[in-house]
């Protein structure tokens, strides 16, 4: 199932709203409607959506800059806490890390001085957007004025990942290991996190909350993707796929339903499936995106309301790390494998934890620290 509506496409980038973005202009409507009746509804649900034209702005800053050093974006997609540029691979070196990290802000920046001039020739205060809610050109430019003055900054907090975050490590990887510069930078992060947390709760900030605990979780995951992928190549890593996948899986038919898939789930051996129809492979469905279709469509839909977009098949000469890669960036634990439109089987994370605990050389005080979250 999609777990994203398609608006357009910007040079091969495609520009996404997840399904829970709504969410965001439901808070909008609310929150202004308290204080000012119907129009302040729909002057939130205007000046959200705006500010999200912003957001996209943002996004396109780094995908951009991501492009210019050859690196494919994959997608944007806009959450209720904001935008997301889904790089296939992140810069190798730390200044394109930078690079690509601050052209997000710097994008803000500039708009923020065109919008400033134009606030300074017409008389538009900048904090009109929080006093007045009526549908006028005065009082949106006044909100997307300082909105996105509050963007510029809150994005440069050095709190990994966030874009300041992703600076800081940077900075840090010219003098330090990548693995350490992230260490660090996750646990500012964590720091920063916490303390917004905590303002949060206190002053009754459910977004802000949200944010928050996604930095936390985010960055946390990133570095654990990172100290694993660095003790695989410290154990000499370099094996394929077809060293590990399992040719003994159960497959989902185009015409089955969710039901079906359900039951198959309940059985318990096994939560992702591919689907595929006389061999030849049609797409994957992880066990969220079962679960999410269920919900939505019904159990009685047909398993085409599952299949991830997202998911990509990996061959048998794919590297191991790349395996990984994948699955970090995606939140998956399997992965298709496929050659030639056909398919062969899955290869899971937990396959690849126990092809990895059997090689030798692989240090065994860390052994004990690799846990499926």
């Amino acid at each position: 199932m999609n777990s994203s509506w398609k608006l357009l496409t910007v040079r091969g980038i495609a520009i996404r709203i997840h399904i829970t973005f709504p969410l965001i202009l439901v808070f909008a409507a609310m929150t202004y409607g308290q204080m000012g009746g119907a129009s302040g509804a729909l002057f939130g649900i205007v000046s959200v959506l705006l500010l999200f034209v912003l957001v996209t702005l943002h996004e396109l800053g780094h995908s951009f800059a991501a492009l210019h050093y050859g690196i494919p974006v994959r997608q944007i997609v806009l959450l209720p806490i904001g935008g997301l540029a889904q790089l296939e691979r992140m810069p190798e070196k730390p200044q394109q890390e930078l690079v690509v990290a601050a052209a997000g802000p710097a994008v803000n920046v500039v708009l923020a001085m065109v919008m400033g001039l134009v606030a300074w020739l017409l008389n538009i205060p900048v904090l009109g957007g929080i006093q007045d809610f009526s549908l006028t050109f005065r009082a949106l430019f006044s909100f997307l004025l300082l909105y996105n003055i509050i963007l510029a900054l809150f994005n440069l907090l050095p709190a990994f990942p966030l874009d300041g975050g992703r600076m800081l490590r940077a900075l840090l990887a010219l003098r330090l290991k990548h693995e350490q510069a992230t260490a660090v930078a996750v646990n500012i992060g964590r720091v920063v996190a916490m303390l917004m947390g905590l303002w949060a709760i206190w002053n009754g900030a459910i977004f802000m909350a949200l944010i928050a605990l996604f930095i936390f979780v985010a960055g946390t995951q990133e570095l654990a993707a990172i100290r694993w992928q660095g003790r695989m190549r410290r154990s000499g890593y370099g094996h394929m796929v077809r060293e590990v996948f399992s040719p003994v899986v159960g497959v989902l038919g185009p015409y089955d339903s969710l039901r079906q898939a359900l039951a198959e789930r309940m059985r318990g051996w096994q939560s992702d499936f591919p689907v595929a129809e006389d061999g030849h492979y049609i797409g994957f469905v992880t066990e969220d995106g079962l679960l999410r279709a269920a919900n939505l469509y019904g159990p009685d839909a047909l398993i085409y309301a599952a299949i991830s977009s997202e998911v990509r098949p990996v061959s048998l000469q794919t590297d191991l790390l790349d395996v990984i890669s994948q699955m970090a960036r995606l939140r998956v634990w399997a992965l298709p494998v496929v050659e030639y439109g056909r398919l062969l089987g899955m290869i899971t994370y937990r396959q690849i934890q126990e092809f990895i605990h059997a090689t030798p050389g692989f240090p065994p005080e860390d052994t004990r620290r690799i846990v499926r979250a």
